[in-house]
């Protein structure tokens, strides 16, 4: 079966190399909670201090990837307190300067 075609909401086109950028549409962002809490992810190296932390993502806007996180981090650790949440509203905020 075949992914369905998004919904463009806007496209930008650079004149000089073509190459597009699209804004699609999506039903909502789907992210990873631990215990009832959204989470933060990141791997380090327990040996040495470089390259530093890495931090991985744990909110996306395809279901699958959350899922598939969720699943690969309760086999990990062993529990079933990672769940995905569908987030689709929430409250607008701004950076204050």
């Amino acid at each position: 079966m075949s992914r369905p075609k998004p919904q463009i909401l806007l496209e930008w086109t650079n004149p000089k190399t073509y190459k597009s950028e699209q804004i699609l549409k999506a039903d909502g962002i789907y992210a990873v909670f631990y215990d009832g809490s959204p989470i933060n992810f990141r791997a380090i190296n327990s040996l040495q201090d470089y390259p530093g932390p890495k931090y991985k993502k744990s909110s996306f806007s395809n279901a699958g990837h959350a899922f598939n996180l969720a699943e690969k981090l309760n086999k990990m650790f062993k529990t079933t307190k990672f769940e995905v949440v569908k987030l689709d509203k929430g409250t607008t905020v701004s950076e204050s300067k």
